[in-house]
């Protein structure tokens, strides 16, 4: 991306506020015959309506205006989160100290006093501009460099979580469709007003990008246990046990170091407490109900579906009708039952993806 500033000119579109007829008709004369586009308006109502319609590039803006003067323009202007960045330049006849003071404690980025020379008017007009145009390209550059920076992290996490996920010769697929099953759980609870208030977009983005850490703990546990081809000895379920706590405490460890990231925080919830159990019967805390953190409500459920569709080294894959039937049953005991009801208005879309990503 490259930024023309001798287009600027030809494609910038200017607003003039002014009561002053004469004032308008004049300057938006000196700016059109000088290439830009221009937009006269006589007040300051229908100022903030033409803003408003089409964002401008920049703002002419007289201040001693009736019913709305031009401090209150610029006011509501810098209180629109789509306006503020638009520089508005106070072209007025007052001069005492105290109004330019003003003028730029609004948020006004330059004065002109008037009568003002054009030529004076126009060399402030292009370099705000140049400024305006420059902010935004160098913001566009950030946010593409941010963009990379945060692809190619979430593709290494998911590189590491694949990485523990292939000591499980049999897994196959396992992390793309989870992480595709809890963005779909996700987006449905966002319709329900109970839910509404938390899970946002961000709530869906981030259970879609922490979910394949739940079982990065596994790296911990020895192969004679992970891959033992028959029932696992108490003991040896004890140890298996433990991979919930690994997989916590290797998170917790990167976020001492990266505190306000949410994604970090919700990929510890999910690895710590997704084999919990509604009825308080499941490790490693035994947490009932609501105590257990919705994104392991939801990743228990998935994490089922898939492992009892998925064949093991223990057992044959099972069909979709039967492990829903066993999800079913497990409403109120193993998992939450409203989230139960969630997956059974699903279960066709659980079917479909599950299906599409296949071993």
């Amino acid at each position: 991306m490259e930024l023309d500033l001798s287009l600027i000119a030809k494609s910038a579109d200017i607003l003039v506020v002014d009561d002053t007829i004469e004032n308008l008709t004049l300057l938006t004369k000196m700016l059109k015959d000088s290439g830009y586009s221009v937009r006269p308006v006589p007040n300051g109502k229908l100022a903030l309506l033409a803003a408003a319609t089409k964002k401008p590039d920049l703002i002419l803006l007289d201040i001693t205006m009736p019913e709305m003067d031009g401090y209150e323009v610029c006011q509501r202007l810098k209180a629109d989160v789509k306006l503020r960045e638009v520089p508005v330049l106070f072209i007025s006849a007052l001069s005492q100290t105290e109004e330019k003071v003003k003028a730029f404690e609004v948020g006004g980025v330059d004065y002109i006093t008037k009568p003002f020379q054009f030529d004076e008017v126009k060399a402030r007009v292009d370099a705000h501009l140049h400024l305006y145009r420059l902010q935004q390209y160098l913001a566009e550059v950030v946010q593409d460099q941010v963009r990379e920076i945060y692809e190619q992290q979430m593709g290494m996490i998911f590189g590491l979580a694949k990485l523990a996920e292939i000591r499980d010769t049999d897994t196959g697929k396992h992390l793309e469709r989870i992480r595709e099953l809890c963005r779909l759980f996700a987006s449905e609870l966002q319709k329900m007003p109970k839910h509404q208030n938390h899970v946002d977009n961000d709530y869906v983005v981030r259970i879609f990008q922490a979910s394949p850490l739940h079982d990065v703990g596994k790296v911990g546990i020895p192969d004679q246990i992970l891959l033992k081809p028959g029932k696992l000895t108490p003991e040896e379920f004890d140890i298996m046990k433990t991979h919930t706590v690994i997989g916590a405490k290797t998170l917790m460890d990167v976020r001492q170091r990266y505190p306000n990231n949410q994604f970090i925080r919700m990929g510890i919830k999910i690895a710590l407490s997704h084999h919990e159990r509604w009825d308080g019967k499941g490790y490693p805390e035994g947490l009932i109900g609501d105590n257990i953190p919705l994104s392991a409500r939801i990743m228990s459920i998935v994490d089922v579906y898939d492992a009892v569709r998925s064949k093991r080294v223990y057992k044959p894959p099972v069909p979709h009708e039967e492990t829903c039937k066993i999800i079913f049953a497990g409403a109120g005991s193993q998992f939450d039952p409203e989230l139960v009801n969630v997956f059974a208005s699903l279960r066709r879309r659980f079917q479909e993806i599950w299906e599409e990503l296949q071993d």
